[in-house]
């Protein structure tokens, strides 16, 4: 009697296509599926009616040496594309959610015995090419020439040192930032060289950028790079199944996974969150905070209008019309923090309920095939998110935490904020607001002509930054240099009307400071 491997091959070579032979047969080796047939049927019918766009696509990330499942999540965001799909979610399907348990209020009795299950792991995948940054967003210094990186390690030894554990500890890394990533940990021999490579590292994929007026993978011959980008953070679910690290982790007794962004520095292992996860049986906790202005422009936690499950929508998945309701943060109150605590047994139950690859909404983000080209070809980068996957677990939660827990930085706006004496290091090396602020960091709006690229901001920031403790709003209009010893108190907005950069003075101000 044939094997169930050596029966797949005969009947893919029988119905001719040959084409797929050695993609099809190689994974059934490799992944030994229980239900052969099952599993060849979801394939092949995962492959049906692929325009010849989506087709050219998958050859070209074939041929670059992308995973089938990697393949197979790209091919699912195309076909959603392809179809007029804009990944929006519109108001009308949405309630807001109105209460939510909160940390600070919870009895929780921690139990350190849960750390030995439990991984770290940081999404390190981002180069922050919209701070017109070329290497890994973790390598900006922030304090005292420490860099994101610098603190995530420290964070970790810290923890490992407090509690007796050796906590493990992952990053996800994309093919622009792996080698950056890799050189700069060799200064920390707990997770360099060997280990590094084995323990630390799961490599997320990379998909083909598709041209918007064809759909086709968009072609940059002056620079091949250019033609690929990121599949979004949505992507570690395929990466951790794809890589083996899952299963690997499973066979190891690890039960629990917390993920959190390389440039959030307020998010740690907390052992309470952690303790919580694991009493309440949850197979996916969301971290949120209550949305002020500052966040009004981020993505929120919602209900779906039909069934009541929790969603989550980001600013790409919102409609111009519906811009003024996301950002009514009275209306919609938490916002997604990304720390994430996963339950790895309920993950691998999920992803072998949807044949590996989770249904997340797509985000169809609208870019140029050279983003420093604003002329080069325009193409749409098609992406999802991490969070959004709290759709697809039936014990999904979410929990406000204190803003503590989240210190991004997306903008030059947030790296004033970050560097600035709001935020202070804790002994267990996390950067966080300090208790005068409430909370609240100061609302800083710099002018982006001036101000957008770090190059830029570090001019403005290059004899010191400023002290806003006490700093409510600020607006700078202008080329600017802030000379060291300026202090902002309460509304300030600095602006220079001429041509030529001009240094505000030491000293103190508040209201509008005309140069």
């Amino acid at each position: 009697m044939a094997t169930p491997d050596a029966a797949a091959a005969e009947w893919l070579k029988a119905n001719g296509v040959p084409e797929l032979f050695d993609t099809l047969t190689a994974r059934l080796v490799a992944e030994k599926p229980a239900d052969v047939v099952q599993f060849l049927t979801a394939e092949l019918q995962a492959l049906a009616g692929l325009s010849a766009e989506a087709q050219a696509c998958a050859a070209k990330m074939r041929a670059a040496g992308a995973h089938e499942l990697h393949i197979r999540a790209f091919l699912q965001n195309h076909k959603t594309v392809a179809a007029g799909a804009t990944g929006t979610i519109p108001e009308g399907d949405i309630v807001p959610v109105a209460e939510l348990p909160e940390l600070a209020t919870m009895s929780v009795k921690a139990r350190p015995e849960l750390v030995k299950e439990t991984v770290v792991l940081k999404l390190n995948g981002g180069l922050g090419t919209g701070m017109g940054l070329s290497k890994a967003k973790s390598l900006l210094p922030i304090k005292d020439g420490k860099t994101f990186l610098d603190y995530i390690a420290q964070q970790v030894l810290a923890f490992r040192e407090s509690t007796g554990s050796d906590v493990r500890f992952m990053l996800m890394n994309s093919f622009s930032t792996s080698d950056d990533t890799k050189a700069y940990l060799s200064k920390y021999p707990a997770f360099a060289g060997d280990k590094f490579t084995s323990e630390v590292e799961v490599m997320q994929g990379k998909t083909p950028k598709v041209s918007q007026a064809t759909l086709k993978p968009a072609a940059y011959p002056e620079g091949p790079e250019n033609e690929w980008c990121p599949p979004g953070h949505g992507e570690l679910y395929c990466s951790l199944q794809s890589s083996g690290a899952l299963d690997a982790l499973l066979a190891k007794g690890f039960k629990y996974m917390f993920v959190s962004n390389s440039d959030n520095l307020g998010a740690t292992l907390d052992l309470s969150l952690l303790t919580y996860l694991a009493d309440e049986g949850h197979d996916f906790l969301m971290e949120v905070c209550q949305r002020t202005e500052s966040d009004k422009k981020g993505g929120h936690l919602a209900r779906d209008a039909k069934t009541g499950a929790l969603l989550l929508r980001e600013s790409a998945q919102c409609a111009k019309a519906d811009e003024p309701e996301f950002q009514n943060v009275g209306k919609h109150r938490f916002f997604n923090t990304n720390n994430l605590w996963i339950n790895l047994p309920a993950l691998r139950r999920a992803l072998d309920k949807y044949n590996g690859v989770l249904p997340l909404p797509t985000i169809r983000n609208s870019k140029t095939v050279d983003p420093t080209n604003a002329a080069s070809e325009k193409v749409f980068q098609l992406e999802t998110a991490m969070g959004t996957a709290i759709s697809c677990f039936d014990r999904a939660a979410a929990v406000v935490v204190p803003r503590s827990r989240f210190a991004p930085v997306k903008t030059c706006t947030d790296l004033l904020n970050l560097c600035s004496d709001c935020y202070e290091e804790t002994p267990d090396k996390r950067l966080v607001l300090i208790a005068e602020r409430n909370g609240v960091p100061p609302v800083v709006s710099l002018e982006d002509k001036h101000y957008k690229f770090v190059d830029q901001f570090t001019k403005l920031v290059a004899d010191g930054v400023p002290s806003m403790r006490k700093c409510a709003r600020l607006t700078v209009v202008g080329p600017v240099t802030f000379a060291k010893g300026v202090v902002l108190e309460g509304d300030v907005k600095i602006v220079n009307d001429g041509p030529t950069s001009k240094v505000v003075p030491a000293g103190t101000y508040t209201g509008e400071v005309k140069l």
